[in-house]
């Protein structure tokens, strides 16, 4: 019983801090767009044509790893090892970004 009361006031906590935290949290619209707008950039400057073509297919067109492999007509492993090398590059172009 008293577990539950405990999970009850995290749970209220939590809340609480939710709400204060937007109603005092600075506005971060400009960091966002500026971030977005070097996102773009990096795609387009550091990534290869492939790496910039399973991105698009992955978050732009919301396609799977199995989806986009038998689109571009590679093995599942490569769109996998592409996604993740693509992210790589472009969490290190980024770096000082975020």
């Amino acid at each position: 019983m008293n577990t539950i009361h405990s999970k009850k006031r995290s749970r209220l906590l939590l809340a609480d801090l939710a709400a204060w935290e937007k109603e005092n949290g600075e506005d971060n619209t400009l960091r966002l767009e500026r971030l977005r707008r070097n996102l773009r950039q990096a795609r387009c400057q550091e990534l290869t044509k492939r790496q910039q073509q399973v991105l698009t297919l992955f978050f732009d067109r919301q396609m799977n790893m199995t989806e986009i492999a038998a689109e571009l007509g590679i093995h599942r492993s490569t769109v996998s090892r592409t996604l993740h090398r693509a992210m790589d590059r472009l969490q290190r172009a980024l770096r000082y970004a975020l």
